[in-house]
């Protein structure tokens, strides 16, 4: 792990308080490669990194995948389980002192992020004071709702990519999932631009990261990493 790059605000990831998918009782959360793949990226980088959930504390995790080396490093470092412990609301952070917010997926962020007033002032505050805001596979489910100071949806003309409709019926949870979240950003004025399922998708519209599916988590932090470094 590089040193932090002095004066360099820090990325602030969010991560999803919601453990249920829907009505069926099976446990979900927040995914964590897509935790852990932008923030070895960052981390590389000298890119200072904090965390916030929607309701504090620990957050319920998914995709707790050991296989995956990335995901291993960090879940066997107590920093980094500390700090995910311990989450402060979304509610109670200053979205002044970050530089960019990430919003991590999962399937339970389809759940929370949308309908959490926090995530709508967060991110307006943080994009509208020239930050980047970012989001991998169900994270942009946080963008579906998020409108800007002169009440235009963020996503509206804008380019993004998302975990696609076709995804969700691959893993069969396109009758659990609250909306379908590709369509849903294209109802919202988005221009979705989906890969072949599986596949890493970043797509980058000025200081908006959007990335598809867990396969791009990797890209959507080298985008906000080259953001930030430009």
């Amino acid at each position: 792990m590089s040193s932090t790059i002095a004066g360099q605000k820090p990325v602030l990831f969010v991560l999803t308080s919601h453990g249920v998918k829907g009505e069926t009782g099976e446990t979900t959360g927040f995914y964590l490669g897509e935790v852990t793949h932008p923030l070895a990226v960052l981390h590389a980088a000298g890119i200072p990194v904090e965390f916030a959930s929607i309701d504090g504390g620990e957050p319920p995790v998914d995709g707790l995948d050991l296989n995956d080396a990335t995901n291993a490093r960090y879940w066997n470092d107590e920093g980094f389980r500390s700090a995910i412990r311990d989450t402060p609301c979304l509610a109670d952070v200053d979205p002044k002192r970050y530089s960019a917010i990430l919003f991590a997926g999962g399937h339970g962020a389809m759940w929370d992020f949308p309908v959490s007033p926090a995530v709508n002032s967060v991110t307006r505050d943080i994009y509208e004071a020239g930050g980047i805001v970012a989001a991998v596979c169900h994270g942009p489910a946080a963008l579906v709702n998020v409108t800007l100071s002169n009440g235009a949806h963020l996503v509206a003309g804008k380019n993004v990519a998302a975990f696609t409709d076709d995804e969700e019926r691959a893993v069969k949870l396109d009758k659990v999932v609250p909306f379908l979240l590709a369509s849903t950003l294209t109802t919202r004025g988005a221009h979705h631009h989906p890969a072949p399922d599986w596949t890493s998708k970043v797509v980058i519209d000025g200081r908006l990261v959007t990335g598809q599916n867990p396969q791009s988590a990797t890209g959507v932090g080298e985008a906000v990493r080259n953001l930030l470094s430009a």
